[in-house]
């Protein structure tokens, strides 16, 4: 469709309008990991976490069931390749101090340099297991 790269444009635009808000009005990260790990707390001055959350999941639910042209793609992953990979990919945002969202979205937007190593390690690391899967084992 010729229209497809507006909706990346969009939701890109989205992402960086709800982070620049969620600092600017409440000099907060709107980092998930961190967001996340905030949550398990069940603190009352916490309750922010929980609406930031319910409307990243009420957006995509919005998208997926009401706005989106074509349904999303889906992968014959079995659930204990899933949890595997949740599990990692958690073990991976607490060795990182972060996860892609956090560094990517916020840490580069205030120009944390820290965050800058990070994302390149991200990006590294996605482009050799991408060489690997694809041109050495497939």
């Amino acid at each position: 469709m010729a229209i497809d790269w507006w909706y990346g444009l969009l939701g890109g635009g989205l992402i960086g309008l709800s982070a620049t808000v969620l600092l600017a009005f409440n000099g907060r990260i709107a980092g998930i990991s961190g967001m996340v790990n905030g949550v398990m707390t069940f603190a009352s001055a916490e309750s922010w976490r929980w609406i930031f959350l319910a409307g990243m999941l009420g957006g995509g639910a919005v998208y997926e069931y009401v706005l989106a042209p074509k349904p999303t793609p889906t992968y014959g992953f079995t659930p204990i390749t899933m949890i595997i990979a949740g599990f990692l990919v958690g073990f991976g945002t607490r060795m990182g101090n972060g996860c892609t969202s956090g560094h990517g979205v916020c840490g580069l937007g205030r120009l944390s340099v820290r965050s800058l190593v990070a994302v390149i390690s991200f990006m590294v690391a996605g482009f050799v297991t991408v060489f690997v899967t694809r041109h050495v084992l497939g």
